[in-house]
């Protein structure tokens, strides 16, 4: 028989399978807590089991494990960790600290397969999906390896979580789990560049998640060009998908919006964001362009980001801009593996 991997299981799978090697169930919720509470993975450290379970873990299950290859410092406490995982592929995952939290941004794929015009994630292709216990595994390190304060999780790393359905939303109940990591689902911000199919999904999972859009473009004909998602998914396809999922799940959607020089930040812009902003009630993010090795693609210069803000205010968006962190460690995702894969 292969082994399972047992990170990627929920406490009611690990207590069938518990079940099956003759155990109590109260045994899983012990097994559980080592794994996501404690960060342990070698099973003859469950010090509150007997050792007769340690061997039948040890049989029966395999505990994934990341490899730290890298770590970089910004000067503003941003780091970002590159990992490699057992096939030899890296991923990234970077820590955001702030006054009352610690934002740890995970990767849901080795590389992207969807071709965003700046972003470093998909420049060198698609690779592979992540399972569910290497998405958690980034969490878990962070946490207990290195000791990083970790109270909010967003899905903002490599690759396009809602291509990796199934996998992401197994790791969102695992880190929102008992006794676990048990982060909170209003913690928890999966971002998208607007595949449909999976925000149709994502609405019926039953937690609070939060939604992220990558718009960066009120219109189609630039959308396009710069998600060319959006000839699949066009804004008629999108928005009703985005109204229906805050319908239903009762949460606001925030657009992200990445602001560069003379391609989507101009005021007539800001005029389109603010129309489809309030039409889906949602919030605004405003980011600054990170230089990614785009050439074509440089920052707006400050004074426009302030009038294209100033600008949705007017129009009473709810806008917030995100101050740059980590630019002195190239902190954009996909950087670093790539540069590894070169």
């Amino acid at each position: 028989m292969d082994k399972v991997d047992i990170k990627g299981l929920t406490p009611e799978e690990l207590r069938k399978h518990l079940a099956e090697l003759g155990e109590p169930g109260f045994r899983a919720g012990q097994v559980f807590a080592w794994l996501h509470q404690k960060g342990e993975t070698d099973f003859h450290r469950f010090s509150d089991i007997p050792k007769a379970l340690q061997e039948k873990l040890d049989g029966r299950f395999f505990a994934v494990k990341l490899k730290l290859e890298e770590r970089l410092a910004s000067r503003d406490g941003t780091q970002k960790f590159l990992f490699s995982l057992s096939d030899g592929s890296f991923i990234e995952t970077v820590h955001i600290p702030s006054a009352r939290r610690g934002t740890v941004c995970v990767s849901t794929q080795v590389g992207c397969k969807f071709g965003c015009a700046f972003c470093a994630s998909g420049f060198r292709g698609f690779s592979r999906h992540l399972a569910a216990s290497e998405i958690v595994s980034q969490v878990l390190v962070l946490r207990h390896e290195l000791g990083l304060h970790v109270s909010h999780v967003v899905f903002m790393g490599m690759g396009e979580p809602l291509d990796n359905y199934d996998q992401v939303s197994r790791a969102v109940r695992l880190l929102n789990a008992g006794p676990g990591t048990n982060i909170a689902a209003r913690r928890m911000t999966i971002s998208t560049s607007g595949l449909v199919p999976g925000i149709e999904s994502l609405k019926s999972l039953g937690l609070q998640v939060e939604l992220s859009l990558s718009l960066h473009a009120a219109g189609d004909d630039l959308r396009s060009r710069l998600l060319p998602i959006n000839r699949t998914y066009p804004l008629s396809r999108l928005i009703p998908a985005l109204k229906d999922f805050s319908r239903t799940t009762g949460r606001k959607v925030t657009l992200e919006y990445v602001l560069i020089s003379g391609v989507n930040d101009s005021l007539p812009d800001a005029d389109s964001l603010a129309r489809l902003a309030k039409d889906l009630k949602a919030k605004v993010n405003l980011i600054p362009f990170s230089d990614v090795g785009a050439p074509a693609f440089k920052p707006s210069p400050p004074e426009r980001v302030e009038a294209f803000r100033a600008r949705l205010e007017q129009k009473n968006v709810s806008v917030t801009l995100r101050r740059s962190k980590g630019g002195d460690i190239r902190a954009a995702c996909g950087q670093l593996a790539g540069r590894r894969r070169a």
